[in-house]
């Protein structure tokens, strides 16, 4: 193909230059010149013809080449290692990083109801020592920023999940409960998306433990183990549920950057339910706002075992070298609780809400002490006081000290106060004034065996008084141990234990547990 191009060009060239000819007499001059312009024109060519040569075998070349990697920002290669102990790495102007925590524990628990009697009955199924194997609070998640160039802030993400270590992922049911949500889902704990900056903070949109839990987060030394502050802090019911001490979906929160040792926390979760009583599902939600499905437990299918409209939480805290102190206020608007009554009652639907005071100092000698009070108050009409059990004090007081480099002991007494009245459901007459104050004790060693891994061993007790129900394992634990007994919520007759999950108050619960956790 080269050798015809070149071809043609030559028969062109000396047509062209046949034509300035004029006769015999130049003949021999013009043969001459034109040899002269013909070799020219083939050096030329031959010139061409090598770049063009060049040219195509760099295009080859280029075709096998693999690509080259992309150029983090700050002079990074794309996906680097990070220098330090997390698994992060620097991408195109950003980082990204993997974190989770793996937790599982042996334990053995009684609920403490054996040979209790009620209207002629016991409780049915074994109300004794049982024991099991919990993961607890165990998850992994992906977290990272970007940067946006010349805008005053970062793009940042995260995305969490909740990992069932030794147990199947599925939807939550109990004889006692009913759950939609799929806790071993993507993204089924604290997720999201914002905007943040060292200079003003940060403005996030997702779902999240709510500010009102994360101030007093520090605090609890049996976080995910038997014995951890939710089983009586932030728990207006006594149930493994903890209604101040939860996860908010759909909401947008700011967190405050550092300013002289003081932080400010601030959330909003609308409420998206249609119902003016909230008792329908919150829209683009699995579960009522209050947690299970409509009808769990055996109850009016609606959502009126504490749903709730619109929740808002806030926390201010101070830390300055070792002392910390924290104050936070949590408001849910017109929780639904006409289950409570034989009747339906549209007063039953009241607001909620939760203030604490909370401080905390670390001593030279490597003790550790901490202390929260808590108030908690629904506001019904005076005419509902003798069934309100969600209105009390609480209080909470841990020591942590450390034995050593890698060792550590901790301990820890909740106490619940009195509720001004009681809806007798259980095996409690109920009315004004009810004995249901209940006390927690919890106590803890630890020992590291590096900064990832860990073991401990723990022990716990709740003790209730006769009218009080509170559990044994709420706060995070795969396996809780609370008040009801083995029978089903089965209305056809055909299980010999059915009728409703039966809830049996004054338990005296206790449990021992050995584990392991690896964190990253």
């Amino acid at each position: 193909m080269k050798s015809k191009v070149s071809g043609g060009i030559l028969g062109l060239v000396i047509g062209a230059s046949s034509l300035g000819i004029s006769g015999p007499a130049n003949a021999q001059s013009g043969a001459d010149e034109l040899k002269q312009k013909v070799d020219m024109l083939q050096q030329q060519l031959d010139v061409l013809r090598g770049r063009l040569d060049q040219v195509l075998k760099q295009q080859e070349e280029a075709a096998t080449r693999p690509m080259p990697a992309p150029v983090a920002s700050a002079g990074h290669d794309f996906l680097e290692r990070k220098p330090g102990d997390g698994l992060t790495f620097f991408t195109r102007g950003g980082e990204v990083s993997f974190y989770g925590n793996l937790d599982i524990s042996v334990d053995e628990a009684t609920k403490g109801i054996g040979g209790m009697m009620a209207n002629g009955a016991a409780p049915v199924g074994r109300g004794g020592w049982m024991p099991d194997i919990s993961s607890n609070i165990s998850y992994i998640g992906v977290r990272g920023l970007q940067d946006l160039g010349t805008f005053p802030a970062r793009f940042v993400y995260q995305l969490e999940t909740q990992i069932d270590v030794s147990a199947t992922s599925g939807t939550g049911a109990s004889n006692s409960n009913s759950s939609n949500v799929v806790k071993g889902g993507l993204t089924s704990r604290n997720s999201y998306i914002g905007l943040a900056s060292p200079a003003w903070g940060a403005f996030k949109i997702g779902k999240t433990d709510a500010p009102y839990k994360n101030s007093t987060a520090s605090m609890n030394p049996f976080s995910g183990m038997l014995g951890d502050y939710g089983v009586i802090m932030g728990n207006t019911g006594g149930d493994n549920r903890v209604e101040f001490g939860t996860r908010l979906d759909h909401a947008l929160w700011y967190e405050s950057p550092s300013m002289a040792g003081f932080t400010v926390n601030a959330l909003v979760s609308p409420g998206q339910n249609r119902g003016f009583d909230n008792s329908n599902l919150a829209a683009g939600e699995g579960d009522c706002s209050g947690g299970n499905i409509p009808g769990s437990g055996g109850l009016p299918v609606a959502c009126n075992d504490g749903s709730f409209g619109s929740a808002y939480s806030v926390s201010a805290g101070y830390r300055n070298g070792p002392l910390y102190v924290t104050t936070a206020y949590e408001l849910h608007r017109g929780v639904n609780r006409t289950s409570d009554l034989a009747t339906y009652d549209p007063n039953d639907i009241a607001n909620e809400w939760a203030a604490k005071i909370a401080g905390q100092y670390r001593f030279q000698t490597g003790t550790t002490v901490s202390a929260i009070y808590e108030h908690m108050k629904r506001d019904v009409p005076d005419s509902l006081a003798s069934q309100n059990e969600r209105s009390r004090n609480g209080t909470w007081l841990a020591v942590s000290q450390q034995l050593g480099a890698k060792d550590s002991m901790h301990f820890g007494w909740a106490h619940a106060g009195k509720t001004p009245g009681d809806p007798g459901q259980h095996n409690t007459p109920g009315g004004a004034n009810p004995d249901n104050s209940a006390n927690m004790f919890s106590l803890a060693l630890k020992h590291s065996v590096d900064k990832q891994l860990s073991f401990y061993v723990d022990a716990a007790e709740t003790l209730n008084h006769t009218a009080a129900h509170y559990d044994l394992g709420a706060g995070g634990r795969g396996v809780t141990t609370d008040c009801h007994d083995a029978s089903n919520p089965d209305t056809t007759g055909f299980d010999p234990n059915g009728g409703a999950p039966h809830c049996w108050a004054g338990g005296k619960l206790k449990g021992v547990s050995v584990g392991m956790k690896y964190a990253f």
